[in-house]
């Protein structure tokens, strides 16, 4: 299928063919969901924890005579029950990431970007580039294209002053092409790629 290729300034730079297999995939709304979970699991940082008995500070002495008090028996200042005490069965650190096979992975992909083609939300643009790192003439360029909610992705080094101008753009985003994701394309409203980065994603998933 072909599809136009704009400039930054909305501008005609040709036409480009994309693979079917790729940008024309069935959106498996169940394969997404299991890769969005996937992804944010392995971003969790997992260093959550609490003390058990053991590792709590404090005496070890018995608190007051076994009987004769009128009070519930007690061993240990450091039990659970007492304010300060250890935590049972509390959180621990621990990697929360999981398995998922690499063809799933590579169908979710395909599935994203064809999601984003189906809804006339991928856009096709010659390079990922601007001449001065100011964020107001990118601002002015992206509100001439109606871009609010964006993902670039460009080719394998970015060019500086696009990021330092896209920076401080809320709803912006950029990317290399070997860091394109499923999470970030359905996150932003519209996929922007660059000529090389639809080469690399073609490359990649076909």
């Amino acid at each position: 299928m072909k599809l136009d290729v704009i400039t930054l300034d909305n501008g005609k730079a040709g036409s480009i063919d994309l693979k079917d297999e790729v940008f024309a995939a069935p959106v498996r709304k169940d394969v997404l969901a299991r890769m969005v979970r996937w992804q944010l699991a392995k971003r969790r940082q997992g260093t959550h924890s609490t003390k058990g008995i053991s590792e709590v500070q404090g005496t070890t002495k018995k608190p007051y005579k076994q009987k004769g008090t009128g009070s519930a028996r007690q061993g240990s200042l450091r039990s659970p029950q007492f304010r300060g005490g250890g935590i049972i069965f509390g959180p621990l650190p621990r990697d929360h990431g999981f398995e998922l096979p690499k063809k799933v992975r590579k169908l979710a992909m395909r599935a994203a970007l064809s999601a984003k083609n189906k809804d006339g939300k991928l856009v096709v643009i010659d390079a990922v580039t601007i001449g001065e790192a100011k964020t107001k003439a990118l601002k002015t360029r992206l509100d001439k294209l109606g871009y609010g909610s964006v993902l670039f992705v460009g080719g394998p080094e970015l060019d500086q002053n696009f990021v330092r101008a896209a920076r401080n753009l809320r709803g912006v985003e950029v990317l290399p092409q070997q860091g394109a994701n499923v999470y970030d394309i359905l996150r932003q409203d519209t996929l922007v790629l660059s000529k090389d980065a639809v080469k690399y994603l073609e490359e990649r998933l076909a």
